[in-house]
């Protein structure tokens, strides 16, 4: 079949369509009894969070392509304003849901003894202390904001958390006013006695009367503004990129008001009040009766009394050879380690890069830093090997979305303690994760290079799910020399020998092994796990795969715009979200006929990725290690417990186990089978060290 046969937009899903449909499986986890209360509540936390980047970016993308009269903007070709409507709709009908659900589990909660409650509703004791702390601690810091004709209506920053008020006069009780008051994001989002956490707003307006002298509260409401956040950064030759940098982030907290999230109300006027002032569509005005920001739900999550209401803990585990005092350099001479986050523990990528730092034989370090954390281990490392007079060099990714100031901050301690800091490279996002020691013993050089589909931040490696290998095979610390030359360098864009980079070498190499699955018909076989699945051509290549009669899985947490199911052009592909515990964010892709059958990469399968950034995809050789990750890909196809089929509509179904088949968690399997993996490497290293000992005393006897 000729590609134009695949290439209509009933063929495929919108992207930002697809993206809500992820957001509603995060908030499915919510509204699933099975899972414990307070991971219901934290589900919620990541619900809002999640809807406020996409705000902040994706529709205000959309707005701008509306404003300048795009017409279409994808291979669906639904128009920006087709786009803004039906995410509209979508996400009033679905705030119903989110609101249902936050208080169900909050009456849950108050049921054993873990309430959630507005200053109203405390009792007298409870109010003492609440006016206590108000006094101590909240009146200082709280600022009254007068709005009437001398005083105009304050700028309010990104996700700014306002109260409006109606006051009225105690003299004069037909003088009415307006007035507002800010809630420092330095506040907490609830002030706690005991186990019972009240809003702080509430707490703020019950006592507003000491800020305003003379007037009184009337009705009070809290409200939120969502502002354009995608920064555009233009990279000028010439142009300090760190000034330019910082400008950009200035600049995100004055972008234009696009969300306006306002606290129901009965008192019009006051709700007219903040209208007149925050100029946006009534489209994106929601009424809300949940917490807007959700952030603040953390605060509950961690409460330690109530653990019980959370996940049962699990310790990631270091496996042997690692898990021994062995120099990780000698372990790495010998054999190549791969590892899965965070069922197996990150602790070795920080010892690798912390033993570099400390090796008198180590002269070079080379790393990539995208979203690395406030207190950083690696990059501290890293800063002490340079102050010890080590030579390191460290492209620091100051484009890394909501983590460019974090990035500012590590990249100017670097530079400071006499790194070289690269930051980033001229038109391209570097997303890429890789690490290159060079040692010199004698007048030998040795290497050795860590690539990852995650991020160097052993938190997120606690709770994301990604692939780490570590090897010392001179064809990948070769590339990866080449690779770090080619970004202290002018050539962005040459080709590697082993692994592959973006933008010139992944699409085409999947492309070709697609097309080579493709040739195999109904022998061929495609599994693909991936974030998300956006780009045409690939999606293309996979209908033809599929229309040959090759069976495709494909195992995609967020975006798919890839339609299952359709006669003729996929009929052969089954999609399946899996979204639980952790984050799955490792990308691993599978060809059964490829000569090397199976990769992992930095790169999702979508345009950014695969033309806009730099990325890298590693081919894994050796036998042992590729079963290992064909292991992890067949487990989680195999989950019915938190898996979603994706249906040929574009919607998702909750899998469930049918008549006769067990429950497959398939993240639960991963954390059981690691456990058994480990205590039996214990055994045998305990057998082995036993038989040495024992060798050891008959000969001394």
């Amino acid at each position: 079949m000729a590609p134009n046969t695949f290439n209509k937009p009933a063929n495929f899903i919108n992207r930002e369509l697809s993206w809500l449909r992820f957001n509603t499986r995060v908030l499915s986890e919510a509204q699933d009894s099975n899972n414990p209360l307070l991971e219901r509540l934290k589900f919620i936390a990541i619900y809002g969070t999640n809807l406020d980047e996409f705000y902040m970016v994706r529709v205000a993308g959309l707005k701008r392509l509306y404003s300048a009269r795009i017409t279409e903007s994808g291979p669906d070709r639904l128009t920006p304003k087709e786009q803004l409507d039906e995410i509209r709709s979508y996400l009033k009908l679905e705030k119903q849901r989110l609101e249902a659900c936050y208080f169900e589990i909050r009456e849950e909660l108050s049921k054993l003894g873990l309430c959630i409650k507005t200053y109203n509703e405390a009792d007298k004791n409870q109010k003492k202390e609440l006016r206590e702390y108000f006094i101590n601690h909240l009146y200082p810091i709280v600022v009254p904001i007068a709005v009437d004709a001398t005083h105009p209506f304050p700028h309010l920053n990104n996700l700014s958390y306002v109260l409006a008020l109606k006051l009225q006069s105690i003299d004069n009780p037909s003088e009415i006013k307006f007035g507002m008051t800010r809630i420092s994001r330095m506040l907490p989002g609830f002030v706690r006695l005991g186990d019972t956490y009240f809003h702080t707003d509430s707490i703020v307006a019950e006592f507003t009367n000491e800020l305003f002298p003379g007037f009184k509260v009337m009705s009070w409401t809290s409200f939120r503004v969502t502002r354009n956040a995608d920064m555009e950064i233009e990279e000028e030759e010439g142009d300090d990129f760190m000034a330019l940098m910082t400008e950009g982030l200035k600049s995100r907290r004055k972008g234009e008001i696009i969300r306006l999230e306002i606290q129901k109300t009965d008192d019009l006027e006051l709700k007219n009040f903040v209208e007149q002032y925050i100029k946006v569509t009534p489209e994106d005005i929601y009424e809300c009766e949940a917490p807007m920001n959700s952030n603040i739900l953390w605060e509950i999550v961690g409460n330690k009394n109530f653990a019980k209401l959370t996940f049962p803990s699990y310790t990631s585990k270091i496996l042997p050879p690692l898990d021994s005092n062995a120099n990780i350099f000698s372990v790495l001479d010998s054999q190549d380690i791969l590892s899965f986050q965070p069922y197996e523990s990150f602790d070795p990528v920080v010892n690798f890069i912390q033993s570099a730092a400390k090796d008198p034989d180590v002269f070079s370090i080379r790393m990539t830093l995208y979203r690395v954390g406030k207190n950083s281990p690696i990059v501290k490392a890293l800063i002490e090997a340079a102050e010890n007079g080590k030579q390191v060099t460290a492209l620091v990714e100051l484009k890394a979305r909501f983590d460019e100031e974090n990035n500012l901050h590590w990249a100017r301690a670097l530079e400071s303690a006499g790194a070289h800091v690269i930051y980033g490279v001229p038109g391209l996002k570097v997303h890429a994760k890789i690490a290159l020691v060079i040692k010199s013993i004698g007048r030998e050089l040795r290497e050795y290079v860590h690539l990852s589909t995650g991020n160097y931040n052993p938190s997120t490696a606690k709770i994301y799910t990604d692939i780490s290998y570590m090897t010392s095979k001179r064809e990948f610390t070769q590339d990866a020399t080449k690779f770090f030359h080619n970004l202290s360098g002018f050539s962005h864009k040459s080709k590697l020998n082993t692994l592959l980079a973006a933008p010139l070498q992944i699409k085409p190499k999947i492309l070709e092994l697609i097309e080579n699955e493709t040739k195999a018909g109904k022998d061929g076989r495609i599994i693909l796990k991936a974030n998300s699945i956006v780009d045409t051509d690939v999606i293309l290549a996979l209908y033809k795969a599929s229309a040959a009669g090759v069976k495709i899985d494909l195992i995609v947490r967020g975006i798919c715009c890839l339609r299952p199911g359709i006669k003729g052009v996929s009929e052969n592909i089954r999609v399946i979200s899996i979204v639980g515990k952790y984050l799955e964010h490792a990308r691993i892709y599978y060809f059964k006929h490829a000569k090397v059958q199976i990769y992992f990469a930095s790169a999702d399968l979508m345009p950014r990725n695969l033309e806009r950034r730099v990325e890298l995809m590693t081919p894994i050789f050796e036998d042992n290690l590729a079963d290992k990750l064909f292991g992890i890909i067949k487990i989680q196809s195999e989950d019915n417990a938190k898996a979603h089929e994706l249906q040929s509509n574009g919607e998702y179904i909750k899998l469930a186990p049918k008549e006769g088949e067990k429950p497959t968690n398939s993240q639960k399997m991963l954390e059981d089978h690691t456990n058994t993996l480990y205590a039996s490497l214990k055994r045998e290293a305990e057998e082995v060290k036993a038989k040495k000992l024992a060798r050891r005393m008959l000969k001394e006897s």
